[in-house]
C-alpha cells in the first residue's frame, strides 16, 4: 500500500437479526438509503436490478454515477466487487474520477439471535490535486469517516422502527 493510501474502520451494533441487514445492504434501495440524502449511486444501465449478492465476483459493474445530495452529479465508481461471502461479508475494489484505489470491506456477525455487528473497513488512495495538496488527504478521510457514521446511524435507524 502506497503512503497515500488513507484507512479507517467503524463497528456499529444492529438491532436486527443478521439476514435482514445483509438483506438490506446488498440491494441499491439499501444502499442509497444509507447514503441519502448526502449521497446517492445510480448503477450503470446493463446493471439495473443487480444486487450484491447477484454481481459476478472480480468483473467489473461499470461507472456508478455519484450524485451529491442525491442530484448534483459530482464522480463516479467503476464497482468491482472483489470477494464476496453471501449473509456475511463483501469487499470492494474499485477506482473513482477522484480516488485511484477506494477499496470498501463489509461484514455482517451476529451478536445473538437479534443483533448484528456491523463492520466497515475503508481505504482510499486520492488523484491529482486532492493527493497533492498538503492536509487535503488527511480532511478527506475525516470526511468520509463521517460519511460512513451517518450510513451507520441511517442502518441503526432504519432497523429500530
Amino acid at each position: 500500500m502506497s503512503t497515500r493510501f488513507r484507512t479507517f474502520e467503524r463497528t456499529s451494533v444492529v438491532e436486527a437479526p443478521r439476514e435482514a441487514v445483509w438483506a438490506r445492504i446488498v440491494t441499491p434501495q439499501g444502499i442509497n438509503d444509507e447514503m441519502m440524502p448526502l449521497l446517492r449511486m445510480a448503477m450503470p444501465r446493463g446493471a439495473r436490478g443487480l444486487t450484491v449478492d447477484t454481481v459476478q465476483v472480480g468483473r467489473k459493474v461499470g461507472r456508478c454515477r455519484l450524485y451529491l445530495f442525491g442530484i448534483v452529479p459530482f464522480d463516479h465508481d467503476d464497482l468491482m466487487l472483489a470477494e464476496l461471502e453471501p449473509g456475511h461479508r463483501f469487499f470492494e475494489r474499485s477506482t473513482m474520477a477522484s480516488m485511484r484505489a477506494w477499496e470498501h470491506e463489509r461484514s455482517l456477525t451476529a451478536d445473538g439471535a437479534h443483533r448484528t455487528l456491523l463492520h466497515d473497513r475503508v481505504s482510499f488512495e486520492p488523484r491529482g490535486p486532492i493527493a497533492a495538496i498538503p492536509g487535503l488527504p488527511w480532511l478527506l478521510e475525516r470526511v468520509i469517516a463521517r460519511f460512513f457514521a451517518h450510513r451507520h446511524r441511517k442502518l441503526r435507524r432504519h432497523f429500530a422502527n
